[in-house]
């Protein structure tokens, strides 16, 4: 008999769970993130706009429309640039920091849900053929 007795197996195999999702986890990310933005936000304005808007891309990302994560750091690779530019050399500054990282949201999103293995929310009527898909790919 292997040495794992099938539980590796089992611990291994993904489970076929598509659409909207929620966790306790994510409900602790929510509630601190909120706390520390409102803290940075009277210390800092930006700063605590920043916290924001990252936990609510987390979850907008891994909980709405389960962005892959290469995608996921794509976005975090401009954010971080534009927005760190912004705060030491005022370039591009907020307004444009912050309309870039919405049209790279937007493009993301948009991106991911035309993918044969678009898993996030209304998969029912985006990628209907998402079952079948997913059969042949975690076999």
């Amino acid at each position: 008999m292997h040495p794992t007795n099938g539980v590796s197996k089992i611990m291994s195999e993904p489970k076929f769970q598509p659409g909207f999702r929620f966790s306790v986890l994510d409900s602790v990310v929510l509630v601190v993130g909120v706390a520390v933005s409102v803290i940075s936000w009277q210390q800092i304005m930006w700063g605590g706009f920043v916290v924001a808007f990252v936990v609510g891309h987390f979850f907008l990302f891994c909980n709405v429309f389960r962005v892959s994560r290469s995608l996921e750091l794509a976005w975090s690779a401009l954010f971080v640039t534009v927005v760190a530019s912004t705060v030491v050399t005022e370039i591009p500054g907020w307004p444009i920091a912050v309309t870039l990282s919405l049209f790279a949201t937007g493009t993301i999103i948009v991106i991911e849900m035309r993918k044969p293995s678009y898993h996030g929310v209304c998969w029912k009527h985006i990628n209907p053929d998402l079952h079948k898909w997913w059969e042949e790919h975690n076999v």
